[in-house]
C-alpha cells in the first residue's frame, strides 16, 4: 500500500535528520526557544515510536484474521504456494544467518550503543542471552497462556497463532454454515472495518515519524556529537549484503534450472516490474506491472495471478530478511553472544511478522520493533536505535520492495513449472 505524495516520506525523513542533526550541532544541550531543549525534543520523538510499536500488535492481528476469513484459495494450488513461499524464506534466513555470524558486523557499533542509551534516561543492559536446554523452549515460552498476555507483552510470535486461530475457526464455521448465519457476517464485517480503522489511525502516525526522527537525531547529536553516524553505513551495507544475494543469486539461479527461465529472461523481461518497485516503494503499487511482466515471459495467467495477487501475503523474502538481520546486528551491537536458540525464536518471529504485514503501510517500519522485542533486546534500546535506523531505511526499504516483486515473479514460474501453460492473454487493468 502506498500513499502518493509530492514530498514523499523518505525525503520527509532526509530532510528531518538533516535539520535535526544541525540542530543538536549548534545547541549541544543548551536550552533554547524559552527553555526547550534538545532532551525534550527527543522524548517527544521516542513516544511516537512508542506508538508506533503499540499499534503494530492489533494491525497485524487483524490483518491476519482480516485475510484468511476473506482469502479463497484451492487446496492443491495452495499447498504448493505455501511450500513454494517457505522454502523461499528458509533459504533467506540461512543467508541472513550465515552473514550476521561469519562477519558480525554489529560489533563495530559497540561502543556506540551508549551514545543511544542517553537518550533514555537511566537505562542499563541487560546481561547476555543464555542458551535453553533446547531451541524449542524458547519457542514455547512465546506460546501464549491467556488470550490478552501476548498483547500486553507485544508477543508478535503469540499475537499471530491467536490470529491464525481465530481466522480459521471463523473460516470453518462460514463454511459449516454456508454464509447464512447473520452473527459471522458481522463478525466479519466487524473485523474488516477495525482493520480499515486501524490503517487509518497507523497512516496518521506515520504522518507525524519524521517528526520524531527529527527530535531524536537532535538529542542525540546534542549529547553525542555528529560522529553517531560515522557507524550507520555499516548497518546499510550489511542489509543490502543479505537483500542483494538472495535477488541476485538465489532467486536467477532457482529460475533458471527450475523454472527454466534464463536470467536474461527473468531479470531482462522482469525488469520494469523490479526498478518500479524500486521507485514507489510498494511491492502491492507494482502488481499490474508484475502480471505484465510475467505474460511477457510466457508464464500462464493463472499462476501469475496466484503469485502476484495472493501470494504476495506471503512473498514478503525482503521485510523478512530484512528484520532478521537487523534483530541479529543490534543484539550483537550489545554484545550478546545469541546462541542458536534465540536466532531460531528472531528467524520465527520475522517469518510469521513477513507473513502478516501484507497490505500495512511501511511494513518493515512498523514490525521491526516486535521483531527486535522477539530477540530479547530492551525496550529502550529498541526505542533509541529505530529513528536513527530509519535514516537508512529509505534505501533498504527500496531494495525490500524490489525482492519482494522478485520473490512475486519467481513463485509465479515455480507455480508454473512442471506443466504446459496454457496460450496467455492480456490481463485486464
Amino acid at each position: 500500500m502506498s500513499h502518493t505524495s509530492p514530498f514523499p516520506l523518505y525525503a520527509q525523513v532526509l530532510l528531518a535528520v538533516l535539520c535535526g542533526a544541525t540542530l543538536g550541532v549548534v545547541f549541544g544541550q543548551e536550552p533554547y526557544l524559552n527553555g526547550l531543549r534538545n532532551e525534550q525534543l527527543g522524548k517527544l520523538g521516542l513516544w511516537v515510536v512508542w506508538l508506533l510499536k503499540t499499534l503494530a500488535v492489533p494491525l497485524i492481528f487483524f490483518a491476519i484474521v482480516d485475510s484468511l476469513i476473506r482469502a479463497s484459495l484451492p487446496l492443491r494450488q495452495g499447498a504448493k504456494l505455501l511450500m513454494i513461499c517457505l522454502v523461499n524464506v528458509s533459504v533467506a534466513m540461512v543467508i541472513g544467518l550465515v552473514i550476521m555470524n561469519l562477519w558480525q558486523p554489529g560489533k563495530s557499533w559497540q561502543g556506540h550503543v551508549e551514545e543511544l542509551l542517553q537518550v533514555v534516561p537511566g537505562t542499563t543492559l541487560k546481561p547476555a542471552l543464555t542458551a535453553s536446554a533446547h531451541p524449542l523452549e524458547d519457542l514455547m515460552a512465546y506460546i501464549p497462556r491467556t488470550i490478552a498476555d501476548p498483547f500486553g507483552s507485544n508477543n508478535i510470535i503469540g499475537v499471530v497463532l491467536l490470529a491464525l486461530t481465530l481466522g480459521l475457526a471463523l473460516r470453518w464455521a462460514k463454511r459449516r454454515v454456508g454464509g447464512a448465519y447473520r452473527l459471522l457476517d458481522t463478525i466479519a464485517w466487524a473485523i474488516e472495518r477495525i482493520y480499515g480503522w486501524l490503517v487509518t489511525v497507523l497512516w496518521w502516525v506515520i504522518i507525524v515519524v519524521p517528526f520524531a526522527v527529527f527530535g531524536v537525531v537532535a538529542n542525540v547529536v546534542g549529547k553525542s556529537g555528529i560522529g553517531v553516524f560515522a557507524t550507520l553505513w555499516i548497518f546499510l551495507v550489511a542489509m543490502l549484503l543479505g537483500l542483494a544475494v538472495h535477488a541476485l543469486l538465489y532467486y536467477p539461479c532457482v529460475a533458471w534450472l527450475v523454472g527454466k527461465k534464463s536470467p536474461s529472461v527473468y531479470i531482462g523481461q522482469g525488469a520494469d516490474a523490479i526498478m518500479t518497485a524500486l521507485s514507489c516503494n510498494s511491492s502491492l503499487a507494482t502488481v499490474p506491472i508484475t502480471l505484465r511482466c510475467l505474460e511477457r515471459m510466457q508464464v500462464s495467467s493463472q499462476s501469475a495471478r496466484l503469485a502476484a495477487c495472493v501470494g504476495t501475503n506471503l512473498n514478503n523474502d525482503g521485510i523478512t530478511l530484512y528484520e532478521a538481520m537487523a534483530a541479529l546486528f543490534l543484539a550483537h551491537a550489545l554484545g550478546y553472544d545469541l546462541p542458536l536458540s534465540k536466532q531460531i525464536v528472531i528467524v520465527v518471529a520475522s517469518i510469521i511478522a513477513g507473513a502478516g504485514v501484507a497490505g500495512i503501510p511501511e511494513a518493515g517500519m512498523i514490525v521491526l520493533p516486535l521483531v527486535l522485542a522477539a530477540a530479547g533486546l530492551p525496550d529502550q534500546v529498541i526505542l533509541a536505535a529505530i529513528p536513527l535506523i530509519m535514516t537508512m531505511d529509505w534505501i533498504i526499504a527500496r531494495a525490500r520492495s524490489g525482492v519482494n516483486v522478485m520473490s512475486d515473479m519467481l513463485v509465479a514460474i515455480l507455480l508454473d513449472a512442471g506443466k504446459m501453460a496454457p496460450a496467455t492473454k492480456p490481463f485486464s487493468q
